[in-house]
């Protein structure tokens, strides 16, 4: 089992003794979400998958909140800030925006991009080397301003 799987078991076990209904109702969703993984594709699943899995998830809940702020739902936002607040626990630490303009410049020039046509070209390898290191939705961005230069 991988050790990111490891630590996320033993906090719903350390949730569970501590009575946290909220934190462990957040924390046996991740586990099933990784669960259905594992099942679905017959796979052991390793960190990154895991980090995948789990970027998903807060991808969901900050979707979930712009559309509960939207819709005027106060408790609902409250309470998906919270299980975002303990899914985020979860990811490496990201990359800020100045890393990532760097890292997604030096993606263009390798490749030799050049205008918004290459955008999925440079987005599949920008993907293959950021994923879990940085927001996609910031490296989306910051692959749009490197290409219209």
């Amino acid at each position: 089992m991988s050790p990111l799987k490891d630590k996320i078991n033993d906090d719903m076990k350390a949730a569970m003794r501590a009575k946290d209904s909220a934190r462990l109702l957040t924390i046996r969703g991740l586990l099933a979400a990784l669960k259905q993984k594992e099942v679905d594709e017959r796979v052991e699943l390793d960190d990154v998958a895991v980090i995948a899995i789990v970027d998903k998830l807060v991808k969901q809940r900050k979707d979930s909140i712009t559309q509960f702020t939207a819709g005027g739902r106060q408790d609902l936002v409250d309470k998906e800030s919270a299980e975002l607040a303990v899914l985020e626990a979860y990811l490496p630490q990201r990359m800020g925006a100045d890393e990532v303009a760097a890292a997604v410049g030096a993606i263009v020039a390798e490749l030799g991009a050049a205008g918004p046509g290459d955008m999925g070209r440079v987005m599949a390898a920008a993907k293959a080397q950021l994923a879990g290191k940085a927001d996609m939705a910031q490296v989306s961005t910051a692959v749009k301003q490197a290409l219209a230069r």
